[in-house]
């Protein structure tokens, strides 16, 4: 029900992406935009938008952090709730990066409640942490054309120089390195496990095995939505 108590139908298929960083949240994400119309939305693409449109809650956004401070999560619902007015977003949202906390995943579910719609799915990409230490800590790019490599899973066929343009200007990420990556996997566990908790207990969690290939992972997630969506 809208807030002045019309009704709604619920046509938005709205999901939330839950996994660590290089579980392929983005990937995965913009794959289900392609196959089911469904649009993705990430917190530093919304920030960013909302910002450079100059809206209310942008603005707020843009002091905090031009004072190096994190931005709220009212700032950030106030953001979201914008977007989600907006015409393209009617048929439904793929959320990546948000909720990260129980706090923001009940302050989420009362911003679509406002809306007259919910969440559909929350699917949680699962990872084993220390294949996820070596993936993603092996990480390299070509400078030149954003080519990218892997220490143990793609190497070039001449070391250091890339197979798709010749250039040997070869770059790592400075937080792709194996401590950088385990703190990481720490912080996620430790504010996400809460939240896997609270959508299972909506009934609304999936679970994914994200260290199988891309293609498969991809070809679960497809099957998923469609019953979702059913």
């Amino acid at each position: 029900m809208m807030m002045d108590g019309t009704e709604t139908p619920q046509t938005a298929a709205n999901l939330v992406l839950l996994g660590p960083p290089g579980a392929g949240k983005g990937t995965q994400a913009r794959m289900l935009e392609d196959t089911f119309g469904l649009v993705q939305l990430s917190t530093g693409d919304l920030l960013r938008a909302a910002v450079a449109a100059g809206t209310e809650a942008g603005r707020a956004a843009k002091t905090v952090m031009e004072a190096g401070d994190l931005v709220s999560d009212e700032i950030v619902i106030a953001i979201l709730r914008d977007r989600l007015a907006e015409p393209d977003c009617v048929g439904g949202v793929i959320l990546d990066g948000f909720p990260r906390t129980t706090v923001q995943a009940e302050a989420l579910d009362g911003l679509l409640a406002d809306l007259g719609q919910d969440i559909r799915a929350a699917i949680s990409l699962e990872v084993d942490d220390a294949a996820m230490v070596t993936r993603i800590s092996g990480r390299y790019t070509c400078g030149g054309c954003g080519e990218g490599y892997h220490d143990s899973f793609k190497t070039p066929a001449v070391d250091g120089k890339c197979d798709k343009c010749g250039g040997t200007d070869m770059k790592r990420r400075a937080d792709d390195n194996a401590e950088t990556v385990t703190q990481r996997l720490v912080a996620y566990h430790a504010q996400t496990a809460p939240l896997i908790s609270y959508y299972d207990a909506r009934g609304v969690l999936a679970r994914v095995d994200a260290m199988a290939p891309i293609g498969d992972v991809a070809k679960e997630l497809n099957a998923l939505v469609a019953s979702t969506l059913a």
